[in-house]
């Protein structure tokens, strides 16, 4: 089976739960920030072409439903370059969403702080990204049903949604920050000369995921919101090591909180 038929047939299956226009995907320990009612679920190995997630706080499932008036479509979980799978794996789901109609993708990740403005549990809104990760997941052949074969990255992050997201967090009371997020390959996490280098590039946020992504979703025309969870400050910064078990530990923690700012933005984007 090819490629793209693959990304059809997985539209197919998504399209029986549903007519969803937003997709949001919720990374490492965030699995289960957002619930919705009356969800109607497939797990990622009964999607054609879906790829297998095996790292510890992704779920690997992805659910339709209500929040709200809104329907909505979660994707519980992700994969990730460092687990050795192809760019066109890692995108898949992305180009699935993107023929099943979805239109807003809200994408959010676990992220270390580079920025000394940011505080382990902080909230950001990604403005910008810089890709580090050696490749690029509109390499090789273009897919022109889904996009341009060169996509312009001026607004990736789409400021509107920003600005939904900035409302929906005063009436809530929560702050949130914003900021430029650089994806490194993985798993080893940086080194202190890294991070240095990183801030000095103007990075804010450093994490292993989201740009792969969010470079097909531009590609595909969907409108872009991005949410970084400050798990830990990065390597350097405060001086103590750095663990996977921090990371999910933070989010478990601030679960609730970004769950009520799911809730309360995704119903503004309809």
């Amino acid at each position: 089976m090819s490629y793209e038929n693959a990304i059809q047939q997985a539209a197919s299956t998504l399209a029986a739960l549903g007519s969803p226009s937003t997709a949001v995907i919720l990374g490492s320990g965030l699995s289960e920030v957002l619930k919705l009612e009356d969800p109607r679920i497939v797990p990622f190995d009964g999607i054609p072409g879906f790829p297998r997630t095996t790292v510890t706080g992704h779920a690997g499932k992805v659910e339709v439903g209500k929040v709200g008036r809104a329907t909505v479509l979660v994707q519980r979980g992700r994969v990730h370059y460092y687990e050795g799978h192809a760019m066109a794996d890692l995108v898949f789901p992305i180009r699935a969403y993107a023929r099943l109609g979805i239109r807003r993708l809200v994408i959010t990740n676990a992220a270390g702080g580079i920025s000394p403005e940011f505080d382990a549990g902080d909230l950001v809104l990604i403005s910008d990204h810089i890709n580090m990760m050696g490749d690029n997941p509109l390499r090789g052949p273009n897919l022109e049903n889904l996009g341009p074969r060169f996509p312009d990255m001026t607004y990736v992050y789409d400021p509107e949604l920003r600005a939904v997201a900035r409302a929906a967090g005063e009436r809530l009371g929560i702050t949130l920050k914003e900021g430029v997020y650089v994806a490194t390959m993985g798993p080893s996490y940086e080194t202190p000369a890294e991070i240095n280098a990183f801030r000095a590039l103007g990075a804010d946020l450093v994490g292993m995921s989201t740009v792969p992504e969010v470079i097909a979703a531009r590609h595909a025309g969907l409108r872009i919101l991005g949410i970084s969870c400050v798990t830990n400050l990065a390597a350097g910064v405060s001086g103590e090591p750095l663990s996977h078990e921090e990371v999910v530990e933070t989010t478990q923690r601030k679960a609730a909180e970004l769950g009520k700012l799911l809730g309360e933005l995704v119903q503004h984007l309809i």
